[in-house]
């Protein structure tokens, strides 16, 4: 048996994990009852990972502030809980390559369309097929893009920016894209020659897993002035991309794990766990994984970028829209560290904030916003899964406050890919989408029945206990019509 917690539920959905042994902060799980009396059960029952475990071990890295706080999707992960949130002194604090994941900025981008339901429904089968054709999927695919090593170098460095001057995408897409699809600190110097090997060919391609292209169509506006800003209205379809920086992530990731142990040894930094391998933010290796961690965040703007392209192509392939009517909403990252400033007992303080499995959710006011949603604060955008709703968040001043600015960014996984495989057919799982109206293409149905909605958590209870916190607040539900997985 495990460590017991003696969790403190300070207000609704709010629970205390109080300071002990070497936690430099306590712990703060942001959950429903049941979410709580989960993980410790799995505490119990000695799971393999133990994310209440995690929580604590985060809090016992070196400059780390607040809290070590857990979002209503935890679950656990390789080091950081998914659903995890770290901020560290930007002086005193460490770069965790488990606070970003293998994954680097996996996330979300929203297209906006002004169809409808009804004016969709005679294509969607066709617009589904054409999408599927569009747009590369599964394991090992490859795009269209051909890229030479400086260009490369160059897309890493630039982003989506990259793409723009090609010709692909506008810049609209850049003033409502996170970082405007470009941050500024990558250096393609500290990404090894394989990590660029394997990614030469896979921008543009979304990748297998959890990663999706869903058609949706609005189904509940919950929150009218900023579904106004954001471009909502009931019953439009949109269009929602989810995938990251594919295997050029996952290469950083690898790569920089073997280099932050080394460091953490160097530096004789307390480590709680070997996953969490972490060197001092201003150090040699610190910088060096920021700066590679950077060109993968670029990579994956810029392959949700590309996407976006193949998605406005087969729109008008299929319906005849023109691809100028295909707007985004939003593109914004889950697997992330960035540098941010927020007040922290009273006084504002430069942080290094790591979300894994987690996203901004900045309020109003915040400048990192685009102009047009600064009054109501940036939209999150919370995936479902293939059989329920996503939703679009917006944060508040109180989740500045409590969580550093961050929100849920999906239901969570209840069920690992391998005891979810054993539980589900994927065929099964497909027949059952389309009875409730939801088609389904893909190149894995092993992959469907990994992904099957029964492996996940409710998301309405995740949306639910984020909203009761105040940490974030709804604007609208989605549903989804047609998924392609890979």
């Amino acid at each position: 048996m495990r460590e017991r917690y003696d969790l403190t539920e300070r207000t609704s959905g709010e629970w205390l994990m109080p300071k002990q042994g070497n936690m430099a902060v306590p712990g703060m799980i942001f959950a429903d009852r049941e979410t709580i009396d989960r993980l410790l059960q799995d505490e119990d029952c000695d799971a393999q990972w133990s994310a209440l475990s995690q929580v604590r071990h985060v809090a016992e890295l070196p400059g780390i502030v607040g809290a070590s706080i857990a979002l209503p999707d935890i679950h656990p992960g390789y080091g950081f809980p998914i659903g995890g949130v770290g901020a560290f002194d930007a002086n005193t604090g460490v770069v965790v390559v488990g606070g970003v994941g293998f994954d680097i900025n996996c996330g979300v981008r929203l297209l906006s369309t002004p169809l409808t339901r009804s004016e969709i429904a005679p294509s969607l089968e066709q617009l589904g097929e054409t999408l599927f054709r569009a747009v590369p999927a599964g394991l090992g695919a490859e795009g269209n893009l051909r890229m030479s090593v400086a260009d490369l170098d160059d897309l890493l460095r630039l982003g989506s920016e990259y793409l723009v001057a090609r010709g692909i995408g506008s810049t609209q897409d850049l003033e409502f894209t996170e970082e405007a699809g470009c941050m500024s600190n990558a250096d393609p110097s500290c990404v090894s020659d394989r990590a660029k090997q394997r990614q030469f060919r896979q921008v543009g391609t979304l990748g297998s897993g959890n990663h999706y292209l869903e058609i949706q169509v609005v189904e509940t506006i919950l929150d009218p002035q900023a579904a106004e800003a954001y471009g909502l209205f009931n019953e439009q379809i949109v269009l929602s991309i989810h995938t990251g920086s594919r295997a050029l992530g996952h290469q950083i990731g690898q790569d920089y794990l073997k280099e932050m142990a080394q460091a953490a040894t160097k530096y004789g930094l307390h480590v709680p766990e070997r996953e969490l391998a972490c060197a001092p933010i201003d150090s040699a290796e610190g910088r060096r994984y920021l700066a590679a961690m950077a060109c993968g965040a670029n990579c994956a703007f810029a392959n949700r970028h590309m996407i976006a392209h193949l998605v406005r192509s087969a729109m008008q392939h299929a319906t005849g829209l023109d691809p100028s009517n295909v707007r985004t909403i939003y593109d914004i990252g889950h697997n992330n560290a960035k540098f941010e400033t927020h007040r922290v007992n009273g006084q504002l303080r430069k942080l290094l904030v790591h979300r894994k499995g987690s996203t901004r959710a900045f309020g109003p006011g915040r400048d990192e916003a685009p102009a047009a949603y600064r009054a109501v604060g940036h939209p999150t955008l919370v995936g479902g899964t293939m059989g329920t709703a996503s939703y679009v968040l917006h944060g508040t001043d109180a989740g500045m406050a409590k969580t550093f600015g961050s929100g849920i960014h999906g239901a969570g996984r209840a069920l690992s890919r391998k005891k979810a495989a054993k539980k589900f057919w994927g065929e099964t799982v497909r027949t059952d989408l389309l009875s409730h109206g939801i088609h389904l293409w893909t190149h894995s149905i092993r992959g469907v029945a990994e992904e099957a909605p029964g492996a996940y958590k409710d998301i309405e209870r995740v949306v639910q206990a984020s909203c009761t916190s105040g940490i974030t607040q709804p604007v609208a539900r989605l549903r989804p019509l047609a998924v392609i997985k890979g």
